[in-house]
């Protein structure tokens, strides 16, 4: 049984709505301190952000349709790299994955990687529910060719969906181990949480952070 304080250190305590104000970052910020959460995930408009010792600052990149010029998310990641940020999430160009255009997909994570070099960590969204699984497969192999530290199920903003478990065991079969695996998306509460840790998670993007942990004991 995963324990409150291992799962919390797996956990990117996320905001971002669209209407999200500096004030409600505050507090976000704030919880992921007191939940002993990994890091904090906020739109990049709230770089630079002094988030507490310990805690990592995570931010979106091309987000959350992924319909971005590949120099654009390049300039996007770089300028956040260079105010603060830890960690970029980057959105894929959905339109490339469906049309099995994946040389194209692995140029744009290239770019960003470049923009964006360790130690900054980046990781790619996919958006697995729209995906079938010969795309996953595809998608991850390409992410790490291109360099990602991680490949992650979902922005959350999406109609079809977010994480599933087949998708996140697929995700962790096809990097193995090389990379990290973020479920993210709908994922509220501890029995999810631990059936996406069971699948070969290795980070959770949660906004019901509070409400995952409860269930646990530390």
């Amino acid at each position: 049984m995963t324990s409150r304080n291992a799962l919390a250190k797996m956990i990117d305590h996320t905001i971002l709505k669209a209407d999200t104000t500096e004030s409600q970052v505050a507090v976000h910020i704030s919880e992921a301190s007191n939940l002993g959460a990994y890091a904090v995930c906020v739109s990049p408009s709230f770089l630079p952000l002094e988030a507490p010792k310990g805690v990592k600052v995570a931010v979106v990149c091309g987000f959350p349709s992924g319909a971005h010029r590949p120099e654009v998310k390049a300039a996007e990641a770089a300028h956040a790299a260079a105010h603060g940020a830890d960690e970029i999430d980057m959105v894929i160009n959905l339109a490339f994955a469906l049309a099995g255009q994946y040389r194209e997909v692995e140029t744009e994570i290239r770019a960003v990687r470049e923009a964006a070099p360790a130690p900054v960590v980046l990781k790619v969204i996919i958006e697995s529910a729209i995906l079938d699984d010969d795309q996953i497969v595809a998608l991850c192999q390409a992410s790490e060719r291109a360099g990602a530290d991680f490949v992650k199920t979902s922005t959350g903003f999406h109609p079809a969906g977010g994480a599933s478990v087949h998708a996140v065991r697929l995700m962790h079969q096809t990097v193995g181990g090389r990379l990290g695996v973020k479920a993210s998306g709908g994922i509220r509460d501890t029995a999810t949480a631990l059936e996406m840790i069971g699948a070969g998670a290795t980070r959770l993007g949660l906004s019901a952070s509070e409400a995952v942990l409860a269930g646990l004991e530390n």
